[in-house]
């Protein structure tokens, strides 16, 4: 690999400091204290995370990105309680983490709805299971789905919804259970691109009026910058913190800002941290067989 410095990270404007500035003044809701984890293969021990530490604050959108393999994944089931670490602590509000919990939300990729329920019923179910009644139940749940936008729908099965209808309502069912942290591993990935974009603009709309704390799994760089306050780079594995980004794009956040010399400059230093250039001499070449007539070259 070349050791050609990444790009500059651009500076926020004053107004995007002070937010900033802000936002490390709160109170650290989420903290991982060199966290590692290998697991066990037929192969021998294979090590996935290694000392990843980070803390996330009140309200702070954190997005993990960095290279296919990195354990990001395996870092997000860590937080929910999914998968027991080799070493080191997670603590929500001081607690460690010993399991799943409300305190956590997790929305995965796929969708995880029940499909014999209808949307509001998917919504009620977790309330419903810690004790509450079903008329308490679904009053509430009818509040959230109008949140995500999904009024009119309460009635329908997940069969009856887009993609991303049903990922608004595996979040409603997930803000529902008043969580500390939203945990979301590459919710939007199946997503076409029109609907992924439609779906990043719901998220930040939801998480303006919600107070919930999020972090967001996703390979996808321009989708990191416009969601996040902060950004955590991953090496590959065993996947370390490589960097901690503060996003200098101003909110609220539009498409629009794509093109602005923050958001590309911002993206430009992630691509060079996650894909660093390499000679050419360094790349791959594919073992090629010719299927076409000589001389009809294509370059």
């Amino acid at each position: 690999m070349t050791d050609r410095p990444a790009p500059a990270l651009p500076v926020a404007d004053e107004a995007t400091a002070a937010r900033l500035d802000r936002m490390r003044g709160r109170e650290k809701v989420l903290e991982v204290k060199s966290l590692g984890k290998t697991f066990e293969s037929s192969q021998g021990p294979v090590e996935a995370l290694r000392d990843v530490s980070f803390s996330v604050h009140r309200r702070e959108f954190l997005c993990i990105v960095g290279a296919s393999g990195c354990g990001k994944s395996t870092l997000v089931r860590l937080l929910a309680g999914l998968e027991e670490s080799t070493s080191g602590e997670i603590l929500v509000d001081g607690r460690p983490v010993d399991g799943p919990g409300r305190d956590r939300g997790m929305v995965f990729q796929g969708y995880t709805l029940f499909p014999w329920l209808t949307v509001v019923r998917n919504v009620a179910f977790g309330l419903e299971m810690s004790g509450m009644g079903r008329g308490a139940a679904d009053s509430e749940a009818r509040e959230w789905i109008d949140l995500v936008g999904l009024r009119g729908f309460e009635d329908n099965y997940p069969h009856q919804l887009s993609g991303g209808m049903k990922q608004r309502v595996a979040i409603a069912r997930s803000l529902a259970a008043r969580p500390r942290v939203l945990l979301m591993d590459e919710p939007f990935g199946a997503l076409d691109a029109q609907t992924r974009a439609q779906m990043q603009s719901h998220l930040l709309q939801i998480w303006k009026n919600v107070d919930i704390t999020i972090v967001f799994i996703t390979h996808d760089l321009d989708e990191a910058v416009y969601l996040s306050d902060r950004i955590l780079v991953l090496d590959p594995r065993p996947g370390r913190v490589r960097e901690h980004l503060e996003v200098p794009v101003p909110r609220p956040r539009s498409f629009e800002q794509i093109v602005s010399s923050a958001f590309q400059g911002t993206r430009a230093r992630l691509d060079h941290l996650i894909h660093p250039p390499q000679p050419v001499h360094d790349i791959e070449r594919i073992p090629m067989v010719r299927f076409t007539v000589v001389g009809d070259e294509v370059e």
